[in-house]
């Protein structure tokens, strides 16, 4: 992965109009956007073609997190890749080593196939409630998801900003890893456990941060983006 961080927007506002003004505001720069289960489901296909319409540069990151049996991910997978639209998209880790190499067998001979990225732990799970899911601390656990994603061939991990640097020398520097609950500037955590600012994602040698509530809930969302990149 580039050496630069990426920055990577969340489309999360209540309408397609909204989340579509709010990229108009941000057209100029060099951004990803993330759309994740409201908005895909809301507003489908579509929407990924109205952002591409907005400035076609966009690099969007169809964040669904498929998990089910091994085909069932692939069956998607395959239709996301054909869509020519999505530039990244995500799996569970935790469907096991079988399913993500399913995935990527099955798309690896699509032409600008997109990357992915497997799910470690959610930044919603503390240790505790990660722990009585999955009966492991987070740390170890998420580091193993991890070294299984990279063995399946898959192209990087969505995890916590606290686990990217153990995430990459388990693994490889090259390995993508993208961190959501960024407050860029110690903004509030809201619903997210393990949050970080920027400084923090630096040293970690995040390569994407995902911002959302800091970016779309500013009165002024491209002031707020302008800054992020100056600092990353």
């Amino acid at each position: 992965m580039s050496k630069s961080m990426k920055l990577c927007v969340s489309l999360d506002l209540s309408t397609a109009q909204e989340n579509l003004a709010l990229v108009e505001q941000i057209k100029d720069f060099d951004v990803w956007l993330k759309v994740g289960f409201r908005s895909y489901i809301r507003d489908g296909k579509k929407f990924l073609e109205d952002l591409k319409a907005i400035n076609p540069n966009f690099k969007i990151f169809l964040d669904l997190k498929l998990y089910d049996i091994p085909n069932t991910m692939a069956d998607a997978a395959e239709e996301i890749s054909k869509f020519g639209l999505v530039d990244m998209f995500n799996v569970h880790a935790s469907a096991g080593k079988k399913a993500m190499k399913t995935v990527m067998e099955r798309i690896k001979d699509i032409p600008n196939k997109p990357l992915v990225l497997a799910v470690t732990a959610l930044t919603s799970f503390d240790n505790d409630s990660f722990k009585a899911v999955y009966n492991e601390n987070i740390d170890t656990k998420a580091t193993r998801f991890a070294i299984d994603t990279y063995e399946s061939g898959i192209d990087g991990v969505v995890c916590s900003a606290f686990e990217s640097l153990d995430i990459k020398n388990n693994t490889s520097n090259e390995f993508i890893t993208l961190c959501p609950g960024i407050r860029p500037f110690g903004e509030d955590a809201g619903d997210q456990e393990r949050v970080a600012d920027i400084p923090f994602a630096k040293e970690n040698l995040v390569d994407f941060i995902v911002v959302g509530r800091p970016i779309y809930k500013s009165d002024n969302p491209k002031a707020v983006v302008e800054k992020i990149l100056q600092n990353i």
